[in-house]
C-alpha cells in the first residue's frame, strides 16, 4: 500500500486524536486523555502558528497511520505527538523515519539549533529510534526551555541539529559518499 507525507489539515483532526488517544491508551496502558493534551484540540496554534509543524503519514485511502509535531519556543524545536501505527512501525515501512526526516529538515530550515522531546520510560523501542537518530538522554532539569507534558514517568532527549553538527553530518555524508565511490579524500 502506498503512503505519503501531507501537513495536517482539520479534515484529519478526528482521525488524529483517534490514532494518538489508541496507542497511548489501548497498545500502552498510560492513561492520557484528550483533556490531558488540549493541543490536540487546535493544532494549528499549538504547532504551526509559531514556525513549527505537525505532519502525516497518509495511506492512499486516506487513513492517518502516523504522526509528529513541532512546536518552537526560543528557538529550540519540541518534537511531539510522535506515533505510528503499529502494522507500519519498522524498517520495512519507513513510516516514522519519512516522519522524522521531515520534521529535521523543517527544523533546520527554521533554524532550530536543538530538538528535544519527552517520551514515557516504557516506550523502549521509540528510545532506540531516537538514540539511531542522534539524540541523547538528557535528565528533566537539562531541558532547555519549559513546556507542558503529560508526565508519565517521562524521560527527555536532546538532539543538537545546529550549523556544527549539521556540517559534521554533511562531511560525514561526503566522507561515505567518497569511501562507497572509490573517490579520493
Amino acid at each position: 500500500m502506498h503512503t505519503f507525507i501531507t501537513q495536517y489539515r482539520n479534515a484529519y483532526q478526528t482521525e488524529v486524536v483517534d490514532l494518538i488517544l489508541d496507542i497511548q491508551n489501548v497498545e500502552f496502558n498510560l492513561g492520557i486523555s484528550l483533556d490531558d493534551q488540549s493541543d490536540l484540540l487546535d493544532i494549528d496554534a499549538c504547532y504551526t502558528a509559531s514556525g513549527g509543524g505537525f505532519w502525516l503519514v497518509v495511506e492512499e485511502t486516506g487513513r492517518v497511520i502516523g504522526t509528529i509535531g513541532l512546536q518552537l519556543k526560543s528557538g529550540i524545536g519540541i518534537m511531539k505527538k510522535f506515533f505510528v501505527a503499529k502494522a507500519f512501525r519498522g524498517a520495512d515501512s519507513g513510516c516514522a523515519t519519512m516522519l522524522f526526516n521531515t520534521l529535521l529538515n523543517h527544523a533546520r530550515s527554521q533554524d532550530v539549533e536543538t530538538i528535544v522531546l519527552d517520551t514515557p520510560a516504557t516506550a523502549t523501542r521509540s528510545h532506540m529510534f531516537y538514540t539511531r537518530k542522534g539524540f541523547r538522554q538528557i535528565e528533566v532539569h537539562d531541558v532547555p526551555v519549559r513546556y507542558d507534558y503529560p508526565n508519565r514517568d517521562s524521560l527527555f532527549f536532546r538532539l543538537d541539529c545546529g550549523p556544527q553538527e549539521r556540517r559534521s553530518s554533511k562531511d560525514d555524508f561526503e566522507h561515505d559518499l567518497g569511501r562507497s565511490t572509490g573517490r579520493a579524500d
